[in-house]
């Protein structure tokens, strides 16, 4: 009989939600859980971030949905974007289907930051959940309500940022 499975979520202005995320995945599939880390927001075709590849390597099975957010591409219509974050939704619940222990939803509180999931919606994702699943939610501004419905908050506070310095992001330490 499988264990139930919480809900984490990793928030705040500082650097690591991401970064814990899949320490915690890496952590899970050395005791053989089978894991879906789904990002928003991150170009599966840009080689930038590194962290893909190697959870790949470490047959843990990555999906992207909406691989480029309006703030970095200004070219990008918003209402598609919307239409792009609603099919995700539907994509994970057949994420849900698969046999999964852990899935990761890595920056989907962008996407509830920025008005493109409501609040309603992802909070009936995590109500579809499989009993048994694990599930990381990670990204800035968690909502009151999501915070409410999770069993684990970690909120990572920036103190100090190299950006604050003029230092521009670094491969293999940001992305």
């Amino acid at each position: 009989m499988k264990k139930k499975g919480l809900i984490q979520v990793y928030t705040g202005n500082g650097k690591g939600k991401t970064t814990a995320s899949i320490g915690q995945a890496i952590r899970a599939r050395g005791h053989n859980f089978r894991i879906c880390f789904v990002s928003f927001f991150k170009n599966p075709k840009d080689f930038r971030y590194g962290e893909l590849e190697l959870l790949r390597r470490l047959k843990i099975e990555t999906v992207n949905f909406v691989p480029r957010h309006p703030h970095f591409y200004k070219n990008i219509d918003r209402k598609k974007v919307r239409e792009e974050c609603l099919k995700s939704l539907k994509s994970i619940k057949e994420i849900f289907g698969k046999d999964y222990d852990m899935v990761v939803l890595d920056e989907i509180l962008i996407a509830l930051r920025d008005n493109f999931l409501k609040e309603e919606e992802v909070l009936k994702l995590l109500e579809d959940k499989p009993e048994h699943l694990e599930i990381i939610l990670t990204g800035v501004k968690a909502t009151k309500k999501i915070i409410e419905k999770a069993d684990l908050v970690t909120e990572m506070k920036k103190i100090k940022h190299p950006f604050n310095q003029g230092i521009k992001e670094r491969e293999g330490i940001e992305y």
